[in-house]
Parts: structure tokens; sequence; C-alpha cells
């Protein structure tokens, strides 16, 4: 196959993919550009995925603390082994490195606290809408006998 017909098929199908409309989370494809509402059940948060992925955030930022860089890796570049100004740059890059490590275990424990938060407003909110749903039955609701249908 020749790289004309080779490119030809690729930009053919490039064109199919982009006429049926990208999807994200299997939600239909929006060629409008208004809302378009989810189909019933396909796209679902639950406060049990929000608080995992937090436990998991945490457990990254536990291995990291637990593999922490050995201070004494940089004791090869030291004087007398290597010069002074070796030593001295080695040092100061070792000085980074443990900054930019410290500086992403805190990130990590950071984010994770943050998606506890979020999970906790979440049943909150969950919680509220449920109870105005209900309050809305009870308030706006009508009985209607079986055999009054």
């Amino acid at each position: 196959m020749s790289f004309e017909e080779e490119w030809a098929q690729l930009k053919a199908a490039a064109l199919a993919r982009q006429q049926t409309g990208m999807q994200i989370d299997q939600l239909p494809a929006d060629s409008g550009g208004g809302a378009v509402a989810p189909a019933t059940g396909s796209l679902v948060a639950k406060a049990e995925s929000i608080n995992g992925n937090a436990n998991l955030l945490i457990e990254i930022a536990g291995f990291l603390h637990e593999g922490r860089p050995d201070a004494e890796l940089t004791t090869m570049a030291r004087e007398p082994r290597a010069s002074a100004d070796v030593a001295k740059q080695v040092a100061r890059f070792a000085g980074f490195a443990g900054d930019q490590y410290l500086d992403v275990v805190a990130l990590f424990a950071a984010l994770s606290t943050r998606l506890r938060t979020t999970g906790s407003d979440f049943v909150k909110i969950e919680d509220d809408t449920a109870r105005g749903f209900l309050d809305n039955v009870l308030e706006y609701g009508q009985y209607v006998a079986p055999e009054a249908r």
C-alpha cells in the first residue's frame, strides 16, 4: 500500500470519527451546542468512590514517604573523590530534589484531604436533595386511590 492510499484511509477514518461525535463517559455527543441530558443511570458519582480515591492518594503519599531519598547518596560526589565545585553542585541538586520530593508528598496529602472534604460535601448535598424531594412530595403530592385512576 502506498503512502497516499494509507493517508487517504487515515483521513477517511478520522472524518468518520469526527462525524459521529466524541462521547465522554458514554454520554451522547452534543452537536447543537446546548446541554445534553444524560441517560438515566449513565453517569453516577458515589461517595464510596470519592473516599476510595482519597484513600488511594494518601496511600501514594505514604509510599513516597517510605521510599524517601537517602541523604547519603551524595557521599560519592564529596571531596576528595570529586572536585569542590562538583561536590557543591551535587549537594545543591540533592537539596533541590529533596525539596521537590517533600512538595510532592505534601501535594498528595493535600489532594487527599481536599477530595475527602469533597466527598463529605457530596454526601451532604445528596441528603439535602433527597430531603427536598421528599418535602416536595409531601407538600405538593396528592393521594389518588387506585380505584380513582
